[in-house]
């Protein structure tokens, strides 16, 4: 297994030192944690283009992100980070890499430089 599907793995288990562990349990972003996180994602998606089949535990995975991440973050008391464009570009990439991951192509016009986060 390559170190993007390893690190996508300890993700979505929510593994000890996960970004969505902390996230979820501890009301923590980390950004690092975050970076790490979107960045495997991203590799995965450039992979997986256009593949016919996905194993489930990445589909899953992707949908949690997708969907939960920003349920997590919208109560009015999570502590979110600064600055807010950061944030609202970080749930946003989410939601892109998913549905790139899931149609196969990712929306924008090539040739296309994901900005980091």
């Amino acid at each position: 297994m390559d170190e993007a599907l390893k690190t996508l793995e300890h993700e979505f288990r929510s593994e000890p030192g996960s970004f969505l562990l902390g996230l979820r349990s501890d009301l923590v972003w980390d950004r690092d944690g975050f970076t790490r996180l979107e960045k495997a994602m991203r590799a995965v998606c450039e992979r997986s283009q256009g593949a016919e089949e996905l194993p489930r535990w990445l589909a899953e995975g992707y949908y949690h992100v997708a969907t939960d991440v920003p349920s997590w973050t919208a109560h009015p008391h999570f502590p979110r980070p600064e600055p807010a464009e950061y944030f609202d570009a970080c749930i946003e990439r989410l939601t892109d890499l998913a549905d790139w991951f899931f149609r196969g192509e990712h929306v924008y016009i090539e040739p296309h430089t994901w900005p980091e986060l």
